[in-house]
């Protein structure tokens, strides 16, 4: 059988990295999967890199996303994301439909175009898959699709962030990393907020940023203003960031709201911590004090930062707490087994 996957994005981030693994948990099987997105030199160059056959259009409407169903003839769509949902919905016919919410859409909380337009999708889609309960519990209309809904909580593929990790012969000596798009989600000014204040406590302060997005060039004046532009690295985007989180001292994410972040599974598999504003998917992630830290004020996430970066020993006890929690809650297999049974089964479970 063919699946279709559609996404709206022309970035590779967390929904991205899910659909790959996905794709390659079922290399194998008789399950032939293709990725369906806008067309991005960024997206082919990592697809390419791991085998996926691109679909890449010019962008995704009606009309051009029933052109590829047209020329593919997919047994399946799995659509990610709520506006590949919406436009997946008005396209594919008779073939069945996978929704796959991947992060929690606060402008999908209220009455909203985005929450309203969901509803045809939701209707559509022989199942709706969300990355937490916060996610499901967050659209208003979901009590419409609690029959058809299930929460299945993102997962890495450990042995290729470890091979990853081996490609990379550079040694890094960051004390503070940030992996993730410059978009309003994910707060970037705050980060630089939180970055001067734990420099106040430590001059010599060396922090990356790993990743573009419409807020870099604000994010890089804020930096200017605190002066920070002695301390902090904007790397852009790396297709292989794997050693760089291993060698930081820790983690940083200041976002307003998250899934489940695929940069902090990365972490916690590498025995990097992670401090973090408490947003949804985090909390899911992490205990704080215990495998990493969660804090609401600016003040206490510096602070929480520092004593990582400065007491060894309290490193590597939220290292291991860290590794461990990632242990119980990675089942790669279980969620390879869903997939594939949801796929079998013409998109229900």
């Amino acid at each position: 059988m063919k699946v279709m996957h559609v996404l709206s994005s022309r970035i590779y981030s967390g929904a991205e990295k899910v659909v790959c693994q996905i794709i390659r948990s079922l290399e194998g099987t008789d399950i032939e999967s293709v990725y369906c997105s806008p067309d991005s030199d960024i997206v082919r160059q990592m697809l390419t890199e791991q085998g996926v056959t691109y679909l890449s259009i010019d962008a995704l409407t009606p009309g051009n996303l029933k052109a590829v169903i047209r020329e593919q003839k997919p047994d399946l769509i799995h659509a990610h994301d709520m506006r590949a949902s919406f436009v997946s919905a008005l396209c594919c016919g008779k073939i069945p439909l996978v929704s796959h919410i991947h992060n929690n859409a606060y402008d999908a909380r209220g009455l909203s175009l985005k929450s309203v337009a969901y509803l045809i999708a939701g209707f559509r889609a022989k199942h709706i898959f969300w990355v937490s309960r916060s996610s499901y519990e967050g659209y208003l209309f979901h009590k419409l699709f609690a029959e058809k809904s299930s929460v299945l909580y993102n997962i890495i593929d450990t042995d290729q962030i470890f091979a990853k990790k081996a490609l990379d012969s550079e040694t890094y000596d960051f004390d503070v990393i940030y992996v993730g798009r410059l978009t309003y989600q994910k707060d970037p000014q705050r980060l630089m907020r939180v970055l001067a204040l734990l420099k106040e406590n430590k001059p010599d302060l060396k922090a990356a940023v790993v990743g573009a997005g419409e807020l870099e060039e604000e994010t890089r004046q804020v930096c200017a203003q605190l002066g920070l532009e002695e301390n902090v690295s904007f790397l852009g985007f790396q297709g292989n960031p794997i050693k760089m989180v291993h060698d930081s001292g820790a983690m940083l994410l200041t976002s307003r709201w998250e899934g489940t972040p695929m940069c902090a599974m990365e972490a916690m598999a590498l025995g990097t911590p992670v401090v973090s504003t408490p947003s949804d998917g985090m909390k899911d992630l992490i205990t704080d004090g215990v495998s990493g830290f969660l804090a609401e004020e600016d003040a206490v996430l510096a602070q929480d930062l520092l004593r990582l970066v400065t007491d060894g020993e309290l490193r590597s006890s939220i290292a291991r707490n860290a590794a461990e929690k990632f242990a119980r809650i990675n089942d790669a297999e279980g969620y390879r087994r869903i997939m594939e049974r949801c796929y079998r089964q013409g998109g229900t479970l």
